[in-house]
């Protein structure tokens, strides 16, 4: 991978729609080599997939927050996966290393609906011991 690359991963990574004819306009290379060049980083794994990124205002998800989360105990890990996955407010879910074992970005209308959350959902679930909510007041940068 080289510096070409780099610069087509941040066009893409900016607008995944970007047609290669205005990558190609936009570092002064071939529309073929582009292509080709997209092509080999698919085939390596590098580029898993092209997505979108809905905006939070348009669907109701004011509210940005993260919650760190210990478990009680390791036995309640796989049913905190389950349950989780199924949570349509939870964006991301990470397992840490640290004094958390998970943290939750988490995207709801209001802090109401925060607070239910946090209140009756999550610590709700077998084995939730803690958690630890920070709530995001704007973003500077997003990937």
């Amino acid at each position: 991978m080289d510096s070409v690359d780099l610069q087509i991963i941040e066009l893409l990574k900016r607008n995944s729609r970007i047609t290669s004819s205005e990558i190609s306009k936009a570092i002064h290379l071939s529309v073929p080599s582009v292509s080709e060049r997209i092509r080999k980083l698919e085939e390596k794994g590098m580029i898993e997939q092209f997505t979108i990124r809905l905006s939070r205002e348009i669907t109701g998800r004011h509210l940005l927050a993260y919650i760190s989360v210990i478990l009680e105990h390791p036995k309640y890990i796989d049913s905190f996966k389950e349950q989780i996955s199924n949570e349509s407010c939870i964006i991301e879910c990470h397992h840490l290393a640290g004094d958390y074992d998970y943290m939750l970005k988490v995207g709801v209308p209001d802090i109401s609906s925060l607070e239910v959350f946090i209140s009756e959902t999550l610590k709700g679930l077998a084995g939730v011991q803690k958690t630890k909510t920070t709530i995001v007041l704007s973003t500077l940068k997003e990937a």
